[in-house]
């Protein structure tokens, strides 16, 4: 059996390209990192590239005696680079979420987006059992709730995810028997 914990980023600065944390979102890593040290004993933590991921995973990583191995398949769907306006940016995303196929501008669709992650996971669950903890954002993570699920069981056992998306510094636990992933829990921030 494979377990995952995926770790939403901690609160990023509003600023566009690849922002890091806020004093918050540091916090929020830090506490998260106390919370994912009960998880099982990892033999690494994937991160995405994006620097908000890795400055979450740093902690979480610490916490559990491992390194941070970054991962391209877990970076965001889209990710806003300033190049148009924020307005034209939250368009795009919003057209991408509601057709899975669409390809925006910058970035994937939701359909690629759910497919590379769920690769990356499914790769890493391979590897043997045991738990893979991977930083994300949270964007993907509903994309691949959406591709391993589908769109009717999300939307309606998580109808929030859609508009919401996934709070900062959440988890989401995956399982993998071999039959494929079932979700324990989405979205959970308690531990904050």
């Amino acid at each position: 059996m494979c377990r995952v914990v995926i770790v939403q980023h901690g609160e990023k600065a509003n600023t566009p390209g690849d922002p890091g944390l806020t004093a918050l979102g540091l916090d929020q890593a830090r506490r998260t990192a106390r919370t994912v040290r009960g998880v099982g004993q990892p033999a690494v933590v994937l991160s995405s590239p994006l620097r908000r991921a890795r400055e979450t995973a740093g902690p979480v990583a610490d916490a559990l005696g491992v390194g941070v191995e970054v991962d391209d398949r877990l970076t965001e769907r889209m990710n806003w680079d300033g190049e148009s306006g924020f307005d034209a940016f939250v368009r795009e995303w919003q057209r991408a979420t509601e057709d899975r196929d669409y390809e925006p501008t910058i970035g994937d669709s939701s359909r690629v987006a759910g497919a590379r992650f769920l690769e990356a996971l499914d790769e890493w669950c391979r590897r043997g059992p045991g738990t893979v903890v991977a930083v994300a954002h949270g964007g993907v993570t509903v994309d691949l709730l959406r591709t391993i699920l589908g769109d009717p069981i999300v939307g309606e056992r998580w109808p929030t995810l859609l508009v919401d998306g996934v709070p900062p510094g959440a988890l989401t636990r995956l399982r993998n028997d071999g039959d494929g992933f079932v979700a324990e829990s989405v979205a959970d921030g308690q531990h904050l």
